[in-house]
């Protein structure tokens, strides 16, 4: 089960611009956290749902990086009282410097990182971060947030044409970090960037030897129903727009 914290109608507000990314662009780049909305709408929407949706896990995620709420910590505690569910949240580890984003994050069972150039100049082409954000605070953040953690710590790294080339040096950086699984992933869903076939991406895979990886390929696709409104499934159409 989803939920998404950030949820405005205006579109994706995100301290990243990714050029993968398959919500389009960002409406909103900022670093700054901010309840977009309020803990007490997220509880009543749960109890809604509460019974009639079967789900394993509720995930954190939606239509920007949802650390930026600032209620994140409240609303995952409210997610376990209501649903007594497994948490996780999936994040672009921008704002894992902070010690207030680490300690939400640590209310969650599963948290899933992300990890996508190994130097500054590839990170701002790649991830086109908000200014205040840089590469080696993104890395010490995720290494800091790791050594405190006592849930499953993921890390994700997409892989485009523009990155493929520096697989090696991104393994030996997702090394350092001590994540207990990897996700080789490339975009499939609809957006500005070719994806990797399986065999460029099979190639990209032997850098991650000897580390808990998966491989998007091989991955099984779960399904899924779509229990939303309208109006929230045309927030979330997928946009070709860079």
């Amino acid at each position: 089960m989803g939920v998404d914290l950030i949820c405005q109608e205006k579109g994706k507000v995100c301290s990243f611009d990714c050029v993968y990314c398959s919500l389009g662009k960002t409406t909103e780049l900022t670093a700054k956290r901010r309840v977009f909305v309020p803990t007490e709408l997220v509880a009543r929407e749960l109890k809604k749902v509460k019974g009639k949706v079967e789900a394993d896990v509720v995930t954190f995620s939606g239509t920007g990086e949802p650390t930026l709420a600032q209620n994140l910590g409240e609303a995952i505690k409210v997610a376990k009282e209501v649903l007594g569910l497994p948490i996780a949240v999936l994040t672009n580890s921008s704002l894992m410097t902070r010690e207030d984003v680490r300690r939400d994050l640590a209310r969650a069972d599963i948290v899933v990182g992300q990890l996508d150039a190994p130097n500054e100049e590839l990170f701002k082409r790649i991830s086109r971060p908000h200014e205040k954000i840089v590469f080696e605070g993104v890395i010490e953040g995720m290494k800091r947030f790791r050594e405190e953690f006592k849930g499953k710590f993921s890390l994700e790294v997409m892989f485009v044409p523009e990155n493929t080339a520096f697989s090696r040096e991104i393994a030996s950086i997702a090394r350092t970090i001590r994540p207990d699984e990897v996700q080789i992933n490339t975009p499939l869903r609809p957006n500005p960037v070719r994806p990797l076939t399986p065999e460029e991406l099979k190639e990209v895979q032997k850098d991650f030897t000897g580390m808990n990886a998966r491989f998007v390929y091989e991955a099984k696709k779960p399904k899924v129903k779509a229990v939303v409104g309208r109006e929230k499934l045309r927030q979330l159409k997928r946009s070709l727009n860079p």
